[in-house]
């Protein structure tokens, strides 16, 4: 049987051979000095006004629309900006032992239309993709772009790039090629990303201070996950965190990702990519 750990112990030496050669030959990349660029290039330091409406949200599954969004759908409501949510996962492995709960789809849809009455949503549809098999392919884009086409909105919200959760990437992926997929002529919403259970790249910052309350009423709707975990500290967190850069006033927001014309004619990861390079760029 071969010794894993003499296995390791020769990589490492090799690697360490490797980079003591390329130090003797002064192949080791040098950096010139450089200050990095100042925090208002990376972050908003004021908040924004709520993007135009009607507003269409994709929300992986029933709770994300809450988690990630609830303050500005409860803003919107109250400035009467019409908003729609699509739910696009059945919600069936949302539990502690995956594909053993009878009706928990079900119960995920009693409560996503219980939180969009709360929300005060114009509209609310259920699609029936698999909780955690959501595929990214043509079938699906177009299944995003016909439900962007029947409503044309004037806003588009898809969960952020660095989510966690392989459908919440997923969504945002098959949102992407749906506006990507719009034909010239065509009306162009606009495209904005928010976070559900991750920071990701954002530009603008909503106030949801005076809404926070509600959203938390909202939030308690989902009895079936909160009582797999503390979501609505964990998301009460973020949004206090998103504040940070923010006036005193401000004790909560929520985060989104405005793209604009050029970066939609990209494919996202090399958009993604050109973002997390402005962290790394100087003054």
């Amino acid at each position: 049987m071969r010794n894993i750990f003499n296995e390791i112990v020769a990589i490492v030496k090799n690697n360490r051979n490797v980079v003591n050669k390329n130090n003797d030959n002064n192949n080791v990349v040098k950096q010139d000095s450089m200050l990095p660029c100042p925090e208002h290039k990376l972050i908003p330091y004021e908040t924004a006004p709520l993007p135009p409406g009607p507003w269409l949200v994709f929300a992986p599954h029933a709770d994300d629309e809450t988690f990630g969004l609830g303050g500005c759908l409860l803003k919107a409501s109250d400035e009467n900006v019409e908003t729609h949510v699509v739910v696009v996962t059945d919600g069936a492995q949302g539990g502690d032992e995956p594909g053993k709960h009878g009706g928990l789809a079900d119960r995920r849809r009693e409560e996503v239309e219980r939180a969009g009455n709360l929300l005060g949503l114009r509209g609310l549809e259920c699609w029936s993709e698999p909780d955690r098999g959501l595929k990214v392919d043509s079938e699906r884009t177009g299944l995003f772009a016909d439900a962007i086409r029947k409503l044309q909105p004037a806003a588009v919200f898809f969960p952020g790039p660095l989510e966690i959760h392989p459908d919440h990437r997923a969504t945002g992926m098959l949102a992407w090629a749906a506006l990507q997929s719009l034909e010239a002529g065509e009306p162009k919403p606009q495209a904005l990303s928010y976070e559900i259970t991750a920071l990701n790249p954002i530009n603008l910052l909503i106030d949801i201070t005076a809404q926070m309350e509600r959203k938390h009423e909202v939030m308690a709707v989902y009895v079936s996950q909160n009582s797999q975990n503390s979501y609505p500290d964990y998301v009460t967190a973020l949004n206090r965190s998103r504040s940070f850069s923010l006036p005193s006033g401000v004790i909560y927001a929520e985060g989104l990702y405005r793209y604009d014309e050029d970066q939609l004619r990209q494919p996202l990861a090399a958009v993604v990519q050109k973002i997390i390079a402005g962290y790394f760029a100087p003054a």
